[in-house]
């Protein structure tokens, strides 16, 4: 990734937009990132990427709703009981 200072970005804004075609490009003020420049197909790549996470962080809440709300109350306490090991060698066990 390129970076440029706002000021360089500023005074080469032509260039900057040739560039992002080709590679993000990290634009710093006082030597900290402020902002990236992508190209429209990056960005396309990046919202899409939210979007699924964002749907499978729904889908996933949705099914530990459903899954708690048929648990009877032994089986949350059970679950609740299990360690972190348990957990994974449960997991192993399945494999």
């Amino acid at each position: 990734m390129i970076t440029l200072t706002s000021v360089e970005a500023q005074n080469s804004f032509g260039k900057l937009l040739d560039t992002v075609q080709r590679e993000a490009v990290a634009i710093t003020r006082h030597g900290r990132p402020t902002a990236f420049v992508v190209s429209p197909r990056d960005m396309e790549e990046i919202l899409g990427a939210k979007r699924r996470r964002r749907a499978a962080a729904a889908e996933f809440e949705e099914w530990s709703a459903s899954a708690k709300s048929s648990q009877t109350p032994d089986q949350a306490a059970a679950a609740a009981a299990l360690t972190d090991e348990d957990v994974v060698r449960m997991v192993h066990e399945l494999r």
